[in-house]
């Protein structure tokens, strides 16, 4: 029994070190105002570049990663099992924190940080497809859409691990959710592209 309180600690762990809403504490440091009110309203890295801000852009997108990463290193210490879950956590808390009324971002730094914990190898393979969409297409959302895809099977080939894949595929899922609008825009063909400040 007391095994399954550590692992509901590490998801509680992890879901509030994923909770901090990086984007938003960022902007409004720097004087930006609340980023929730500009473009899509979203608190990550993508909308946070619709500052104008490239520096905080990319701090949001790198701490935003960290909080994954930082999660599934720090509980793995414990055990993988520990590790898998906390991942898990930071990326719900990323999605749904409860300091924002569960309106959070879409997860896809703190995916690429999960999964980057889990395997480096499988973290480029995300990154490299993200990169060669985002260079052809420009649509942020696509590039992400297409790697969340990618990375689960890459995390898979690469060291034929059937748990984190199988979360990996359940995050997927779930930021194709969180995306629905994007993926609506997608197929209408009014998608923003990246650098817009729509």
């Amino acid at each position: 029994m007391a095994f399954y309180w550590w692992l509901i600690g590490a998801l509680v762990f992890g879901y509030l070190l994923g909770s901090i809403p990086f984007g938003l504490l960022l902007t409004r440091a720097a004087g930006l105002g609340d980023v929730r009110k500009i473009g899509s309203g979203n608190i990550g890295a993508t909308n946070v570049l619709r500052t104008g801000n490239k520096g905080l852009a990319a701090a949001t997108l790198i701490l935003d990663a960290l909080k994954g990463t930082a999660a599934v290193l720090v509980a793995g210490i414990w055990g993988a099992e520990f590790g898998l879950i906390a991942g898990f956590g930071a990326f719900l808390g990323h999605l749904f924190p409860v300091w924002l009324g569960l309106q959070g971002g879409k997860g896809v730094a703190t995916y690429l940080g999960v999964l980057a914990a889990f395997s480096w190898q499988a973290g480029l393979i995300f990154a490299a497809v993200w990169i060669v969409v985002a260079l052809v297409t420009r649509y942020s959302s696509l590039s992400a859409l297409l790697a969340t895809i990618a990375a689960p099977v890459g995390l898979w080939t690469l060291d034929g691990s059937g748990e984190r894949a199988v979360l990996l595929a359940i995050m997927t899922v779930l930021v194709f959710i969180k995306h629905r609008a994007n993926i609506a825009r997608l197929l209408s063909g009014t998608e923003s592209k990246i650098g817009s400040s729509k």
